[in-house]
């Protein structure tokens, strides 16, 4: 979680929401990624789905299903779909989001063989969205 705690960072200083993601596939990180929205004016360049894109071109094939996705937000229902597409094999998070993230609408959108680990640093994982946002306003 650290290291998708490092890209939420990268994400902050480019002025982009604090969202970083790595996947992890056999003990090794192989994606990397934050939210790029802003840069790439696509609304669905969320940090989630740059992981699966970068993951995928490193596997070589488009499921996940031996990968673990770190996440320092909770995903949102587009990602949680593109997870489920993908038959992530494990979905870690930080901090839980309320107002937008997957489990408040319906927590089976995930693949049913994911496992969900939830508030991992996730005091760190919501401090710095809350910071970005009140910075913001």
């Amino acid at each position: 979680m650290r290291q998708a705690f490092n890209e939420a960072q990268i994400a902050l200083e480019k002025g982009e929401v604090p969202v970083g993601a790595v996947v992890v596939c056999h003990k090794r990180i192989i994606a990397r990624a934050h939210n790029m929205t802003e840069a790439l004016t696509d609304v669905t360049a969320h940090a989630e789905m740059q992981a699966i894109t970068a993951a995928a071109d490193f596997l070589g094939g488009k499921y996940l299903n031996e990968c673990s996705l770190y996440v320092t937000l909770e995903p949102c229902l587009m990602c949680a779909g593109a997870l489920a597409w993908a038959q992530l094999g494990k979905l870690v998070y930080g901090a839980s989001d309320e107002k937008r993230g997957f489990s408040r609408l319906n927590e089976r959108v995930l693949h049913p063989k994911t496992e969900i680990v939830k508030g991992v640093m996730a005091q760190d994982c919501a401090h710095i969205v809350k910071e970005f946002f009140k910075q913001k306003r």
